[in-house]
């Protein structure tokens, strides 16, 4: 049973074969994403920030399979780089979840995302 106020996080390991999920109790950086998520209206939520290549394919890529996304770029607002690392432990950018099916699944960054929609 997930807790209340509690978000999955799904894992994609590099060999992209095995997955995994696992419940993150809801702190203060976690409140961050979820408030995001609650408000996003969209299939797919995604923290970027400027000059990055990997964001804009990961945008591309959605939009390529006609999934709508939301968009929080770091350098627009301050501390949401270091919530964003606290709650899921990603360092670079993009960080994309997947808000569909009522839940807010932490995907990782453009290559997990890739072979994420590969295996949905």
């Amino acid at each position: 049973h997930r807790r209340k106020g509690s978000f999955r996080v799904y894992i994609v390991y590099k060999n992209n074969k095995h997955f995994t999920n696992r419940i993150i109790g809801i702190g203060m950086s976690e409140e961050v994403v979820l408030e995001h998520a609650k408000h996003a209206g969209t299939d797919f939520l995604m923290y970027t920030s400027d000059f990055c290549g990997y964001c804009n394919a990961a945008k591309r890529l959605l939009a390529s399979k006609k999934f709508t996304c939301k968009e929080y770029n770091y350098n627009h607002h301050d501390g949401l780089r270091q919530a964003v690392v606290a709650a899921t432990g990603h360092q670079t950018v993009p960080v994309i979840f997947d808000l569909r099916d009522g839940q807010v699944m932490f995907i990782g960054g453009f290559d997990e995302t890739r072979a994420y929609l590969r295996q949905v």
